[in-house]
């Protein structure tokens, strides 16, 4: 076995972690509120969520949101507590109670537009980017994640599946209280929110790992070890009509070696059979650390 790397990296210390972890937390928390306070709420934009139910009831019986996000986030931190029976750590018990408080002091904040699709998209954008920030912080803001959690226990219905029917449900509600058009931004703002933590999870450096199938398999090793600079793994495959080996080798490389490596490859065998796939989350020498 060969090892890469002469030296090893010293674990972050376990205070060190957390106390990052917790300013993640924290941050995060106080961008979903600002996106909130400046975007969704003025623009009666419920796009699910407890805050998408403050929202509503903001409009319905005239309720400070910071509060009632308050009280729905404990209920459903305390019900996951009992009937789930789980310790959902106190990381997620700080977004819980954090984010409400957050809500409330930016309450009185300059709105900064009344235009319902500009506040569907940057809210959406700012709600996932600190959501996004919150759970790189290994934690949750709580609310109806937990509920559906519950729903998920009794039900035997996939998670993805409980929390799509509670934001739904959340989001018809607001069609019904506002209008279809507001309903409909909800769903625009839903959407750019699970892209926004899609990026903030993967980050936007997509690398390209790609599988090469040659018979100058050896040459082809060797180039991407040396020329390439790239580390290489070689699985084991067999050809589907003619059952002969077919090792295939794997590489993974940064977006700007992609066509050095192509290159590379059809200059040692031009009949090689290259697939290639993005690759959004790459740990290891030469790319991101954990």
């Amino acid at each position: 076995m060969v090892t890469l790397g002469k030296y090893r990296r010293e674990p972050m210390p376990a205070h060190l972690r957390f106390t990052i972890e917790m300013i993640y937390v924290v941050l995060g928390s106080l961008f979903v509120a600002l996106a909130f306070n400046l975007f969704l709420l003025p623009n009666n934009i419920a796009s699910g969520g407890v805050a998408g139910i403050s929202t509503i009831t903001k409009d319905v019986f005239g309720w400070e949101p910071g509060i009632v996000q308050w009280i729905l986030n404990i209920a459903f931190f305390l019900m996951g507590l009992f009937i789930l029976g789980k310790n959902f750590g106190i990381k997620s018990l700080v977004g819980t109670m954090v984010l409400p408080f957050f809500v409330l002091i930016t309450s009185d904040i300059t709105v900064p537009t009344n235009d319902s699709l500009l506040g569907a998209i940057f809210g959406g954008m700012g709600v996932g980017l600190g959501l996004g920030i919150v759970f790189r912080g290994r934690a949750s803001t709580g609310g109806v994640d937990l509920g559906a959690q519950v729903i998920h226990r009794f039900t035997k219905l996939p998670l993805g599946i409980c929390i799509a029917i509670l934001d739904g449900m959340i989001v018809f509600t607001s069609a019904i209280v506002f209008s279809v058009e507001e309903g409909l931004y909800a769903l625009i703002s839903l959407f750019i929110t699970s892209r926004t933590i899609d990026l903030v999870q993967v980050g936007f450096n997509t690398s390209k790992n790609v599988m090469i199938i040659s018979k100058r398999e050896e040459e082809v090793r060797r180039a991407l070890l040396d020329d390439i600079d790239r580390g290489v793994t070689i699985l084991k495959g067999a050809g589907g009509y003619t059952e002969e080996d077919r090792p295939v080798i794997m590489c993974v490389v940064q977006q700007n070696e992609f066509t050095k490596l192509t290159r590379t490859v059809k200059e040692i065998d031009p009949g090689a059979f290259i697939v290639t796939m993005n690759a959004t989350e790459v740990l290891g020498e030469g790319f991101k650390t954990s």
